[in-house]
């Protein structure tokens, strides 16, 4: 797989950044300006962006079929996998069974609420998009049976996984930063979780408020009928609300199970070539994960229900189309992405603030922010960030595990900054709720560099009291 290409020509920071500004005002120009399929204007740009960047002619189609597969390889099998299992939910009726219970329990103006707590809990294991997938048919339904904007329910959701991916291991890219600064992982999880509930609470429960009232998005038809009217009746069954809780866990235990066991072994407590451990952490990837739980569902919601083989095979395959813009739109967001990363804008930006004298911890922070505004990926951003600081924070023996602790979350903080074109899950959020580019750009970048300055400045808190404390 092609992820760095040697220029031909050395181009310039500045250069470089007038590159990026050029190629993502080309892009809205196009999906704004002209209305080109989105999939097609990032296509078109990419392609215009790799020959602006000198990458040599016989590399530029490697170098965007990477970023496009590399991308479809993390995204592809968990849309359409959570997409069949949403299908299922919401055609048998488990997801109003589920709503009524919440709402039953909760309240109807609790009821938001109740969803991003289940999503904070969701999120401590499993990924942003394979858990916001999982929790869509659910979202939907509350949202369709309680009224106003989808907003409302789906931002709060959406920030509760995200602000849990970012901040708190065992997800990969704070375990990353961790071990490259050799802060504890442990203490990064405590604080991280003490970072993400009031990020969340600001950023997601009350910001959900502002936007849901600014933006009137209606609940999106994507998961629920397009099987066909008459098959959607036959495949109902109103399954009991044990059933529906059973395959919503059933992906959080098994996901637990390989994020788990990877910390734990990352912490040295077990043996990451042991048998055993490779076969459970096997069952925990996220793919295997859902195809488990898709085919239970189809057992539990179909066979064991006396629904007919045929009729439960088109349930499950009327699922696929509906997403599959979906999935050539997020494919060609990460090979705009990755055409800007090969280009080495990301290094090159951060090489200029390294060089820049601030405390630590807020060059970090920086050094992530823009090098995630400038080319997509959080987990580029945070890995390289923690690169540029790791010799100073490792050469500085005054630093307390506290602190250094911290500063992994400063990055996490960075990494998380401004979501927008150049990011595959900017794409997500976009098709999945039906939003076009300017609306998504007003609700959901704002909204994730909302959550990078919050997160922030819990940090900040925690790393005077940290200073104060060593």
């Amino acid at each position: 797989m092609i992820t760095e290409i040697t220029l031909n020509w050395q181009l310039g920071t500045s250069a470089l950044l007038g590159l990026a500004a050029a190629a993502i005002a080309l892009l809205l120009v196009l999906i704004i300006r002209f209305r080109i399929h989105a999939f097609i204007a990032l296509v078109v740009t990419s392609l215009l962006t790799a020959v602006a960047a000198g990458i040599p002619a016989g590399e530029i189609i490697g170098t965007l079929t990477s970023g496009f597969g590399g991308t479809l390889a993390s995204v592809a099998l968990l849309v359409g996998l959570g997409a069949m299992l949403g299908r299922m939910l919401e055609t048998s009726g488990g997801a109003q069974v589920l709503t009524q219970w919440l709402i039953s329990k909760f309240g109807e103006k609790r009821a938001p609420l109740a969803l991003s707590v289940a999503s904070l809990l969701f999120g401590f294991p499993i990924f942003f998009d394979a858990g916001l997938v999982v929790m869509l048919p659910i979202i939907f339904t509350v949202a369709r049976r309680l009224g106003g904007s989808l907003l409302f329910y789906a931002i709060p959701s959406a920030t509760a996984f995200s602000a849990m991916h970012i901040f708190v291991p065992p997800h990969p890219g704070p375990v990353a930063a961790s071990g490259l600064l050799e802060a504890n992982v442990g203490l990064v999880l405590v604080l991280g979780l003490i970072v993400a509930i009031p990020t969340w609470y600001v950023a997601g429960h009350l910001y959900g408020k502002f936007v849901g009232r600014r933006f009137n998005i209606p609940v999106p038809s994507i998961l629920s009928g397009a099987a066909g009217g008459q098959t959607s009746e036959e495949f109902k069954s109103a399954p009991k609300v044990n059933t529906v809780f059973t395959l919503l866990l059933l992906p959080l235990l098994l996901i637990f199970l390989n994020t788990g066991l990877n910390m734990l072994s990352s912490a040295g407590l077990v043996d990451a070539d042991a048998t055993w451990v490779q076969w459970l952490r096997l069952l925990g990837e996220t793919p295997v994960a859902l195809i488990i739980t898709v085919l239970l569902g189809m057992y539990l919601l179909g066979f064991r229900q006396k629904k007919d083989k045929t009729l439960i095979e088109t349930v499950v395959d009327s699922a696929l189309g509906p997403v599959c813009s979906i999935i050539l739109i997020t494919g060609a967001g990460g090979m705009f992405g990755g055409v800007l990363r090969a280009s080495g804008i990301g290094q090159a930006i951060a090489d200029s603030l390294e060089a820049v004298g601030m405390p630590l911890i807020v060059a970090g922070f920086l050094i992530a922010a823009v090098v995630r505004v400038a080319q997509g990926s959080a987990t580029v951003a945070l890995t390289t960030a923690a690169a540029i600081v790791q010799p100073a924070v490792l050469d500085d023996p005054s630093l307390s595990s506290l602190q250094v602790a911290t500063i992994v979350l400063a990055l996490a903080a960075g990494s998380v900054f401004a979501s927008h074109v150049n990011d595959s899950g900017f794409w997500l959020i976009s098709r999945f709720f039906q939003m076009d580019v300017p609306t998504t750009l007003k609700v959901w970048t704002v909204g994730q560099a909302l959550v990078s300055v919050v997160g922030f400045v819990c940090v900040l808190l925690l790393y005077a009291l940290a200073t104060m404390i060593a």
